[in-house]
């Protein structure tokens, strides 16, 4: 009998797919133990957000994701912006589909640790826009997460689309045992305060935020060295100790951000030396001993 299909993907008795939920129809049930049993193979989970648009958040989620594959972690990246997909792109997977099977979708391999899922690679050009409601959106993520072959994974990082609506909203009620969000803000004040919103939205969700990411912060002449503030300094610091959220560090503006993104190039693996790759691998570090951190903990 179905009622009685119990989930065998862990042994913690912790595990909310264990029993059946008194409101839960039989049909529901099942379908919430498929996907825990996907995410019970995924050790960690880490949500990249943002209540602002145009604060470098893909490219954050992107330089994240290579840095941990290049560390040796088994990484997953699932690309949730579902009406402005940036991730193949950054990664140069455009054009790339998936391999659909009978019940699953094969992710895109980068490298040998490396797993990527996004929308764009269900869409017949790269012009076609997703016209979508929330049902439908909440639809998607969820098969994304339950219908895609992760495998064993040391760390899944998702990206999402600015704010706090359909998209952010469904895979924190989806993936109820994340670790936490990474929030990632830029320095001027009309950027933070609707940053600050996002981290209201984390607590009010019982979401871990794991640390602010200021963006865009500073620019380094590369002809006499000097240091300009094109969008102001130290915001998302200040935010963060207002909030009382850890800051995780500054990625400081430099083309060659935008070279690698136009080129599809991680900024981590094709232009380490610049100060702006050292400072993605320095929060990719810190990020990583916080994740093992929480780990031993438990």
């Amino acid at each position: 009998m179905a009622e009685e299909s119990s989930c065998k993907a862990c042994d913690s008795d912790a595990c909310s797919a264990k029993e059946r939920r008194g409101d839960e129809s039989i049909e529901d049930f099942l379908e919430r133990q498929a996907l825990a049993e996907r995410l019970c193979k995924i050790r960690h989970k880490l949500l990249v957000l943002s209540g602002k648009g145009g604060v470098g958040k893909s490219t954050v989620a992107a330089n994240l994701a290579v840095a941990f594959a290049a560390a040796g972690s088994r990484t997953g990246l699932l690309d949730i912006d579902l009406h402005g997909p940036s991730i193949p792109k950054l990664l140069h997977l455009e054009g790339r589909t998936l391999d659909l099977r009978q019940n699953t979708m094969e992710p895109v391999a980068v490298g040998d640790h490396l797993k990527v899922i996004s929308i764009a690679f269900l869409l017949r050009s790269a012009d076609d826009a997703v016209i979508w409601r929330g049902p439908l959106k909440m639809g998607v993520i969820k098969q994304f997460l339950r219908d895609v072959e992760w495998g064993e994974l040391d760390c899944l990082i998702v990206d999402s689309p600015p704010g706090t609506g359909d998209e952010p909203l469904s895979i924190c009620q989806l993936i109820e045992d994340a670790d936490g969000a990474v929030v990632v803000t830029t320095p001027q004040d009309v950027a933070v305060a609707d940053v600050r919103k996002c981290i209201t939205f984390c607590r009010q969700l019982k979401m871990p935020v794991l640390g602010v990411v200021e963006n865009m912060s500073g620019f380094a002449c590369p002809h006499c060295g000097n240091v300009t503030d094109l969008f102001k300094a130290g915001g998302g610091e200040r935010m963060a100790a207002e909030m009382a959220v850890p800051f995780l560090g500054r990625i400081p503006i430099d083309p060659a951000v935008v070279a690698s993104g136009d080129e599809g190039r991680p900024l981590v693996s094709h232009y380490a030396d610049t100060p702006s790759a050292k400072a993605f691998a320095h929060i990719a570090d810190a990020l990583r001993e916080k994740l093992e951190e929480t780990c031993h903990a438990t």
